[in-house]
């Protein structure tokens, strides 16, 4: 096991940031844990770490070694846990990935719950915007959109759809646009993280037409987005769960609703193949589908002629 050993110091050291602090966590001296380290880069041949007195610094191949080694950790942790179990008890750390907007909007009145159902299960949430990477790190991810990458499992259960909306300061200072071809004369807010979302479709006879959202503010967080529209920024492209507080209170309204082509975004568990064998992953997508399955964010918004969303399966 002393490749194990190795590796999980490496990684201490990492998270904790010093020699010093990674081996009171570990029950060693601060030596006993750099021999180890400098164990793990003999036996690759590479050096992991840049050590000097004030900070420690990856390398590349240190860059490439660690996410596999807290892959690789996560996954000896995952199968102790579940040989473990003397019984159906679902316990253990659940690793969580989702963007702020689910997370500020839904989700974080929702995980009490969740916690008081399943006492011996713990949550540690990153929150990110990202796509690139849905689960690095994590035992499942929630994601809005469509799942680019087919190596992952993505469960559906529920679903929202994208509009237009700006805020009444905005509208009085610059008008309504009436027809998608006035957007040219608005300013957008632009939303980096996900660039399909700044491609905006409208209906034009039998045909759909693409706008490509341009403006002066572009942000990399939907809440950003949300919060500059709402102080009467510009026009802004996002899902109903995430505007829907603020149009109920008047803050923003919805715009070229005849025009927007509306299509069902779906919200989906997304995680590697094989997790969903884990008990705990398995009871919190159980969770999802129960709390969110029939989530009316569409006709919570009050957007006119838009039905119910319908629940969504794997």
């Amino acid at each position: 096991m002393d490749q194990v050993t190795d590796m999980r110091a490496f990684v201490q050291v990492i998270q904790r940031g010093s020699f010093s602090a990674a081996a009171e966590d570990l029950g060693l001296t601060p030596s006993a844990v750099s021999k180890l380290v400098s164990r793990l880069e003999d036996r690759l041949g590479v050096r992991l770490l840049h050590r000097t007195t004030r900070r420690l610094a990856l390398t590349p191949e240190g860059e490439t070694y660690l996410v596999r080694a807290r892959d690789i950790l996560s996954a000896i942790e995952d199968a102790e846990t579940e040989v473990a179990r003397a019984s159906t008890t679902p316990r253990g750390k659940l690793r969580l990935n989702t963007g702020s907007a689910f997370m500020l909007h839904e989700l974080a009145a929702a995980l009490p719950d969740f916690l008081a159902r399943h006492p011996e299960i713990e949550i540690e949430i990153t929150v990110t915007d990202r796509v690139d990477n849905l689960v690095e790190n994590a035992d499942v991810a929630i994601c809005i959109g469509p799942i680019a990458d087919r190596s992952l499992v993505a469960r559906r259960f529920a679903s929202t759809e994208r509009g237009i909306y700006a805020a009444p300061r905005y509208l009085e200072r610059r008008g309504i646009p009436q027809t998608p071809d006035e957007l040219d004369n608005h300013d957008c807010i632009v939303l980096s993280s996900v660039p399909s979302i700044n491609h905006w479709p409208f209906r034009a006879g039998n045909e759909i037409r693409t706008f490509e959202a341009r403006g002066r503010l572009v942000v990399d967080d939907a809440e950003a987005a949300l919060r500059l529209a709402v102080s009467g920024a510009g026009l802004v492209h996002l899902s109903d769960l995430l505007v829907g507080n603020a149009v109920r209170r008047g803050e923003l309204v919805p715009l070229l609703t005849q025009h927007h082509m509306v299509e069902p975004v779906p919200v989906s568990a997304v995680y590697p193949q094989g997790r969903h064998r884990m008990l705990k992953v398995r009871v919190f997508i159980d969770f999802l589908v129960e709390r969110f399955g029939d989530a009316p964010w569409r006709t919570r918004v009050g957007r006119p002629g838009l039905s119910s969303p319908t629940p969504a399966g794997s």
